[in-house]
């Protein structure tokens, strides 16, 4: 056993999404049942970090969490301790600080010998700043995106597919019904995975994502010819980050104080509307926004939101400090915490799944 070890953290940082708490449920009852160690929850992601507002964790609090949704420590994705907003100038703009030795100070005051992290990229290149300050974390890949390096996969994607498949299937029948053409806005960022994997689950005519720019006229061809052959409906999955060839990603806000301000969305009705125009076939669009990242996660989050949660005390039962649990050819891995910050996995033009999704009639805007 690591005699370093006797007391640790863990934090949840970034978006919400399904098997957070699964995370947290194995990481503290590996801890506590396999080798004895003290747990302490860290609020509000890095925010408690830098706030001080970290407190004990008891194996009761920890039970019957396998299937809820949400994170019971609760969640920030606007704390960067590297880059905190502090407060506003004269002119409202933000004043940013480097907080990391305030954060770090927290760290020693409870004595925490090391922190699991629990977040996206965002949140792995926090901890990358905060190693480069002493600390010592290990890493739990989270998010809906499926877009952090060097993991196949990531938890929570599996139920936003999930989710998102059962979307676009239930607007089928109404797209049907009324002969429309249906966009359905994902979630995802600049990454298209969870379009690409919802769009082929649902049979979509249409998929959109972001590292493949659209043609409206493609588009309106595919409707064409959908008619032509007696389909007098259409069907598009659309990512969040989609942008026309030659156009820019639909913005549908700004976060000042946000160290990532920009938030997308909107681009299903933008495209609603040109669609409309030029092919004279009513036209609706639907934003699924934050049901993807609810609710309690499917049966494969649930075991795979296990299994990083246990590898990653593992790795710091073996002193495999400052990595992160990754899935690689369906196997558990780990790599260096700072070589997948501030990167995203993106959806190669030529990956098999697009490929597939050509094949099988699809259309993908090019």
């Amino acid at each position: 056993m690591n005699k370093d070890i006797k007391r640790i953290g863990v934090l949840t940082g970034g978006g919400d999404c399904p098997g957070i708490n699964a995370v947290i449920r194995a990481v503290t009852k590996t801890a506590m049942n396999d080798y004895g160690w003290e747990c302490y929850g860290i609020r509000d992601g890095f925010l408690g970090l830098i706030e001080n507002r970290i407190e004990p964790l008891a194996w009761d609090q920890c039970s019957n969490i396998l299937t809820m949704g949400g994170t019971i420590l609760g969640t920030s994705n606007k704390a960067n301790p590297s880059r905190f907003a502090v407060g506003k100038d004269k002119n409202g703009e933000p004043i940013w600080k480097d907080v990391r030795e305030q954060a770090m100070q927290h760290y020693r005051e409870h004595d925490l010998d090391a922190v699991v992290v629990i977040g996206g990229d965002g949140t792995m290149s926090c901890a990358a700043t905060m190693i480069e300050m002493g600390g010592r974390f290990v890493g739990v890949p989270k998010t809906i995106d499926n877009d952090i390096m060097s993991t196949d996969l990531t938890f929570g994607f599996q139920t936003a597919v999930e989710i998102a498949t059962d979307a676009l299937d239930r607007v089928h029948t109404t797209a049907a019904s009324h002969h429309r053409i249906i966009l359905v806005e994902l979630m995802g960022r600049n990454a298209g995975w969870l379009t690409l994997h919802a769009g082929i689950a649902s049979g979509s005519d249409v998929i959109l994502i972001p590292e493949i720019p659209y043609s409206v006229d493609k588009i309106c061809e595919k409707c064409y010819d959908r008619k032509l052959h007696g389909k007098h409906f259409t069907i598009i999955a659309i990512s969040e980050g989609a942008k026309p060839e030659g156009g820019v990603q639909t913005i549908k806000r700004r976060i000042s104080d946000s160290p990532d301000a920009i938030r997308l969305g909107g681009v299903a009705h933008v495209l609603r509307d040109e669609l409309e125009e030029l092919t004279h076939i009513e036209s609706r669009a639907v934003v699924l926004g934050h049901v993807q990242r609810g609710g309690s996660p499917c049966a494969d989050d649930r075991v795979l939101a296990t299994r990083l949660g246990h590898a990653a005390i593992e790795l710091l039962a073996n002193k495999q400090y400052n990595e992160l649990v990754v899935m690689q050819n369906a196997q558990l891995s780990h790599v260096p915490i700072d070589s997948v910050a501030n990167q995203q996995r993106l959806v190669k033009p030529d990956d098999e799944l697009v490929t597939v999704a050509r094949s099988v009639g699809t259309c993908m805007g090019d």
